[in-house]
């Protein structure tokens, strides 16, 4: 293992577990807001991706436990552990969030940029369209079993236009705003097509498969 991926793993743990103390200390007056918070910041991990020197160590030693620390604090838990963040959104939401970022650095590694344009599209750009829509949101629609509201839509396509042109300059990838802007429209309406959770895996997905197609 390199020191590289040493560092990263530290890094990445150290600050999950930061995200989760502060989560639990916020969720008993803002239970929403807690979860995504946590949902929205766990999305900064996509800067330490550089530090990985191996495709394994990101995908197995880092990536996909998390699937599984995620299921057992869900509420489809066979340990039925009570865990109020998890309980408080969309059951298996952490889960595809994890499966999602696995999938990504296991095809992706070599083209960390990449597997950022999904991170962000499934944690800042669908975090804060379910924040700003559950607050501020007036005009809703309900297209597939979960409603939505058009604000928290268009939130997401404004701040994935902006995310992304940082994430992609952080990669010192070359910035397209046309591809940015497509990227960011498909990702919000495949988020506003999907219920329950899947848009973890919908919003994530379609972002990067319109970035390659549009870059190739």
């Amino acid at each position: 293992m390199d020191n590289g991926d040493i560092i990263g793993l530290i890094l990445v743990y150290a600050y999950v577990i930061l995200l989760l103390v502060i989560s639990q200390k916020l969720i008993k007056e803002h239970p929403n807001f807690s979860r995504k918070f946590l949902h929205i910041m766990v999305g900064n991990i996509l800067f330490i991706l550089p530090l990985f020197q191996s495709r394994w160590v990101m995908a197995l030693l880092v990536a996909a436990p998390f699937i599984l620390l995620t299921f057992l604090i869900s509420p489809y838990s066979p340990l039925k552990i009570k865990d109020r963040i998890s309980s408080s959104g969309h059951g298996l939401g952490l889960v595809y969030y994890a499966i999602s970022w696995t999938v990504l650095a296991i095809i992706f590694f070599d083209q960390p940029w990449i597997i950022a344009v999904g991170i962000a599209a499934m944690s800042y750009g669908d975090g804060m369209a379910s924040l700003v829509g559950v607050k501020y949101g007036k005009i809703k629609y309900n297209l597939s079993g979960d409603t939505k509201s058009l604000e928290g839509s268009l939130t997401m396509f404004i701040v994935l236009v902006c995310v992304l042109w940082v994430v992609l300059a952080y990669y010192a990838v070359p910035v397209n705003p046309l591809v940015i802007v497509a990227v960011a429209m498909v990702a919000t309406i495949l988020e506003g097509l999907t219920p329950k959770g899947l848009d973890n895996i919908t919003a994530c997905f379609s972002a990067v498969i319109t970035y390659i197609l549009l870059t190739i």
